[in-house]
């Protein structure tokens, strides 16, 4: 199984061994989780001030922010579906601070891998329909983060 991921960093900081962590580890959950081969997202690694804005014009919140994900699955009112045999799933965007990763990894004392690893299945499960507005949700969706991580052998 792969997944189709485009990946960007704009910050220009990270290291071919970072992308191709998270390109392997997104693999790796998407087979976990049973997501059809040939899927389509994007993961872009972004600064405060990027993640900043996203949030703001997004989400109505102006600061930054580890991770943000937008699911193109998810229909919005008045939207019309477009299916087709032919087409392959795009499930939609990933964005994530790489300073507020780092700053986590220090706050939370695990490596920076371990929270970049993190940050991109919890993301990535946001854009499977996962949620954490609930205590249930929540209880779910960081157990089921925890349980991709430790399989995948990225433990705190």
């Amino acid at each position: 199984m792969t997944l189709s991921l485009d990946m960007m960093d704009e910050t220009n900081e990270l290291k071919a061994e970072h992308l191709e962590l998270v390109r392997t580890l997104l693999d790796y959950a998407a087979r976990q989780e049973g997501v059809e081969d040939g899927t389509e997202l994007s993961v872009t690694f972004t600064d405060n001030e990027g993640i900043r804005e996203i949030n703001r014009d997004y989400r109505g919140k102006d600061q930054p922010t580890d991770v943000i994900s937008f699911a193109l699955e998810e229909m919005g009112e008045g939207e019309i579906e477009i299916t087709g045999a032919e087409m392959p799933r795009v499930l939609g965007d990933i964005i994530i601070s790489v300073p507020r990763a780092r700053e986590q990894a220090g706050e939370y004392g695990h490596s920076f891998e371990r929270e970049l690893g993190f940050l991109a299945v919890h993301g990535f499960l946001h854009l499977l329909g996962y949620d954490h507005m609930t205590k249930e949700d929540e209880t779910e969706m960081f157990g089921r983060q925890n349980e991709i991580l430790d399989r995948y052998g990225l433990k705190r």
